[in-house]
């Protein structure tokens, strides 16, 4: 008689469907003389995660759920999360959108890498009366004023900014240690992750706030009690845009 499924408990039945893929998968390449295929199962435990190739020294190939990030006066959005491959390029437009919804208007500049200066974004931003960092296309001027260079370097070192967030988020808060194996607990994960990235950021500006309510704004150095220099401080929360003082209401800021 045949064999029965019905004493295999769910995981096990889950790793018995990836394997019968996985063979699938072998054999399909093995027959089209091809070593890749649409959406490669490389682990029995976790079938959802891809390999993703990136062009890195001794790093050819990556594991893992790729992010498509935003920072907002170093606060972090996360705009996109997928266990496939994408091109990030593709979803500047969608990023710069949700950036209007949530602060009602467009960006001044955006500061992006080179994967996202296509034409197509060039133009896009543009018609918008959006700047976006890094030189224009085509061949490179023979002759670049200080102006521009400087204007280049400023847009190169605010754009660091994000690169500092990831290394933050993964020395700091174990971005790179996510032991969740479900898709749903892994996204979570990662989430809460900026989250928190986003709360301790927040923490230390109410920190330095606090401090500021004992401290003289010209010489920086704390004043005796019980005299507080509450304009130095509200004064402090409006450059921060913890508050918003023409509504009197605190702003977005995470």
């Amino acid at each position: 008689p045949g064999a029965s499924l019905e004493n295999l408990s769910k995981r096990q039945k889950n790793c018995l469907e990836t394997i019968k893929k996985v063979y699938e998968q072998q054999q399909s390449m093995w027959e089209n003389k091809t070593q890749s295929v649409p959406q490669r199962i490389v682990s029995l435990t976790q079938p959802h995660i891809r390999p993703i190739v990136r062009v890195k020294a001794g790093k050819p190939i990556e594991f893992g759920a790729k992010l498509s990030v935003s920072c907002v006066d170093n606060y972090v959005f996360l705009d996109k999360i997928s266990w496939e491959n994408f091109n990030e390029s593709c979803h500047l437009k969608e990023q710069v959108e949700k950036y209007k919804e949530t602060f009602g208007y467009y960006p001044e500049s955006v500061h992006v890498d080179k994967i996202y200066r296509t034409r197509e974004n060039r133009n896009w931003c543009k018609e918008r009366g959006i700047r976006i960092s890094g030189p224009k296309l085509g061949r490179p001027p023979k002759n670049v004023s200080e102006e521009e260079k400087k204007q280049a370097h400023s847009d190169e070192c605010f754009r660091n900014a994000i690169e500092g967030k990831f290394g933050q988020a993964k020395r700091r808060f174990s971005l790179n240690l996510v032991m969740t194996k479900l898709p749903e607990t892994s996204i979570t994960s990662i989430a809460i992750t900026f989250l928190v990235v986003n709360l301790s950021k927040l923490l230390r500006q109410f920190l330095s706030l606090f401090l500021s309510l004992f401290t003289n704004n010209r010489t920086g150095e704390l004043i005796k009690p019980p005299f507080i220099n509450f304009d130095y401080t509200l004064n402090n929360f409006y450059v921060l845009k913890l508050i918003d003082l023409s509504e009197n209401s605190w702003s977005k800021v995470a």
